[in-house]
């Protein structure tokens, strides 16, 4: 039996116990039940049984997994863990053939009960309840726009003496040599945004992710082809409370890879995949309510409140270490260079989209002000990033942290302005957050001992993998000399 695009909403009084949510699963025929929990990277981990080995005891006694199989949780010798479902995330899974019922998990300790420190999920958890007991507001709203590529064929491979990466797009402008009737209508470097079919060859692959992700409980707000020639597009959601969101991000990921393998293509959320074109950023949209209110609006510049500034001045204080959690990777640096629409000037404006943080201007409403951190992209791990956004905005607020001046100025064509940068490789992220985390651990949100095995494991098993090999380019400078 095949799952269809329309038939995974679960009605939220499904959602209200584990015996009205096993009800209705075995009304709608689902006949398997699918975990799932994240890993240090951000990448989903899951594992499936047979929905009639489970009834609702087991929600409430939990799943058992071995924790020292997945990066970054236990060793070996203290290697039980437990999943306590949370059925509010529950859908249907729109790929799987037998349907299955999937929920989200938390991790927790079997023998405490407790929750795992090391659990990403448990992070975002733990920054809402921080923002609540501040008393600063009780919900931060996020929506995050992450970027992508589909392209048509991807290989690549590496070795002690080899190691090459091709991509392809039937996008692309360096495909005018083929003879495909198809290819005729290409789109050149750095001119995708906004075109109609034939030049958006991909409007129909992402309006049927956006009905998929509809269907899964995420709301869409608008979609289209992006700057990138070769098949970048963009999906954004409509913005949520933060543990929601997150949630939704992972989910937003693995529903676009899976309706692209549907058409044959391949989808990236690579950040810099291509040299000479466009990478994939995942702008932030953050505010904060209190008692149904916004409270980003004000009498300021671009119409923001003290609060909002402060919180600005917050982020831009903590960028350089914020960096780590929200441009994780090496291939992230690869972006984050001057003259692609990436931020690495660390300052605010409003409209702006050279500055690091932009206010948008569409609206004057209260509700609307916004700030948008632009340097984040969609490899980080959403439970990680976006919680690290927020204590380093709250951190503003509490501190009253003056963003200063903002920057009105094209900062890419301006070269005799200094103005504080991103750092410019993943191992000067990572010494700046070891320099500075303690706005992270206000609360208990995050953990030093979180942090400095996070900050290992990303310089040993990641920056400094990269940094020992060959790269193909440096042969083409350095060969014969």
């Amino acid at each position: 039996m095949k799952n269809t695009a329309g038939a995974h909403t679960i009605v939220d009084s499904a959602k209200e116990s584990p015996e009205a949510l096993l009800a209705f699963a075995k009304e709608q025929g689902l006949v398997e039940l699918d975990l799932r929990f994240t890993d240090i990277r951000g990448i989903v981990q899951h594992f499936s049984m047979p929905l009639s080995m489970v009834d609702a005891d087991s929600f409430e006694e939990g799943f058992g997994f071995d924790g020292s199989s997945v990066r970054g949780f236990q060793t070996i010798n203290v290697s039980d863990m437990i999943l306590f479902p949370d059925l509010s995330t529950a859908i249907v899974d729109p790929f799987f053939s037998l349907p299955t019922l999937a929920i989200k998990c938390d991790v927790s300790d079997p023998i405490s009960r407790e929750p795992y420190a090391n659990d990403p999920r448990g992070i975002a958890r733990r920054a809402e309840e921080y923002l609540l007991s501040t008393g600063i507001g009780d919900v931060a709203y996020f929506g995050p726009e992450a970027e992508f590529f589909l392209f048509t064929n991807v290989s690549y491979e590496t070795g002690p003496n080899k190691s090459y990466y091709e991509v392809d797009s039937h996008e692309a402008s360096w495909n005018t040599a083929s003879k495909d009737p198809a290819m005729n209508y290409l789109n050149r470097v750095k001119e995708g945004y906004f075109p109609l079919p034939p030049l958006d060859k991909t409007q129909d692959v992402r309006s049927d992710m956006v009905q998929t992700l509809m269907g899964a409980g995420i709301d869409i707000e608008v979609h289209h082809h992006e700057v990138g020639g070769a098949g970048q597009a963009e999906i954004d959601m409509r913005f949520d409370s933060l543990l929601r969101m997150c949630d939704k991000v992972l989910d937003y990921k693995y529903i676009v890879k899976n309706v692209a393998a549907k058409y044959g293509l391949i989808a990236t959320f690579m950040p810099k995949p291509l040299f000479g074109d466009n990478g994939s950023g995942m702008h932030v949209h953050q505010s904060i309510w209190k008692d149904g209110k916004p409270l980003f609006g004000g009498d300021k510049y671009a119409g923001l409140s003290d609060m909002a500034l402060w919180y600005i001045g917050g982020v831009l204080k903590h960028a350089q270490a914020l960096l780590a959690l929200t441009n994780p990777t090496t291939n992230s640096y690869r972006r984050l260079v001057p003259g692609y629409e990436a931020p690495v000037n660390l300052v605010y404006s409003a409209r702006n989209r050279s500055a690091a943080i932009r206010i948008p201007m569409y609206s004057s409403s209260p509700k609307a002000k916004r700030v948008e951190t632009r340097f984040p992209d969609p490899t980080a791990n959403p439970y990680l990033a976006l919680p690290a956004l927020l204590m380093a905005g709250i951190d503003g607020i509490k501190n009253q942290i003056d963003p200063g001046n903002p920057f009105e100025i094209d900062l890419y064509e301006s070269e005799d302005v200094e103005t504080p940068t991103t750092p410019p490789t993943l191992g000067g992220a990572l010494q700046a957050l070891a320099e500075d985390h303690d706005f992270l651990l206000e609360g208990g949100v995050f953990t030093k001992e979180y942090l400095e095995m996070y900050i290992d494991y990303k310089q040993t098993q990641e920056a400094d993998q990269v940094a020992m090999r060959p790269h193909p380019y440096e042969f083409n400078m350095y060969f014969d000399f």
